[in-house]
């Protein structure tokens, strides 16, 4: 039998930190938990997807776009864990290479030069996945640790991809693959800062209350 809500909300020892907030959406059995997972791992790639349309790109700044889809793969890292995490961001990079049109307005396939950075959505997601489900989404402090660590990732892959398609030194990369959306970062931070740890307060308000 797969643990229900309860005891997975209620863990005990050094394990006390090792779930994340998908884990909390109850399951009665194995079967269940499979289809629960899968449900979320499509719903999540949809997410992707949808937010990826929520761009807009200044060519006199950046080649590459200002988008939501950031946010939308931390919060998903977040949430899911690194397993479902990891699936979630397979699928839309997989789907949308071989020609599903969800990535940025529309767009699909692989021969793009900001293709760097969604292979970093996967990378970013995992390890945002894996802290998060050892803790490190639970107050605000450690929820802007968690933000920074995978915003570095996403450029540690985007940047210099982006570089090598566009032939640019690694300071022009620097220049409009990170520097353009570093306040954008911020400002998501913050509100992820507020977000992750706020909903982590109302599940133990809910749970304190049964």
């Amino acid at each position: 039998m797969v643990a229900s809500a309860a005891s997975i909300a209620a863990p005990h020892g050094s394990a006390a930190q090792r779930y994340c907030l998908a884990d909390l959406l109850p399951a009665s059995t194995r079967a269940a938990a499979i289809a629960r997972d899968a449900v979320l791992v499509l719903a999540g790639a949809g997410a992707v997807g949808a937010s990826a349309q929520v761009a807009f790109t200044i060519p006199q700044i950046s080649p590459v776009p200002f988008v939501l889809t950031t946010f939308t793969v931390l919060l998903v890292g977040a949430a899911f864990g690194p397993l479902r995490a990891g699936l979630t961001l397979a699928l839309y990079l997989a789907a949308g290479a071989a020609g599903v049109p969800w990535f940025t307005e529309g767009t699909s396939g692989y021969a793009m030069p900001t293709f760097g950075y969604i292979i970093g959505f996967l990378a970013a997601a995992v390890a945002v996945g894996f802290l998060a489900k050892r803790g490190g989404d639970r107050t605000v402090l450690k929820t802007v640790g968690l933000m920074v660590v995978g915003n570095v990732i996403m450029y540690a892959f985007g940047v210099p991809y982006l570089a090598a398609a566009l032939d640019m030194s690694a300071a022009q990369a620097l220049d409009a693959g990170m520097v353009p959306f570093l306040a954008g970062d911020f400002v998501k931070l913050v509100f992820a800062a507020l977000l992750l740890p706020g909903t982590w307060w109302a599940v133990n308000k809910f749970r304190s209350a049964e």
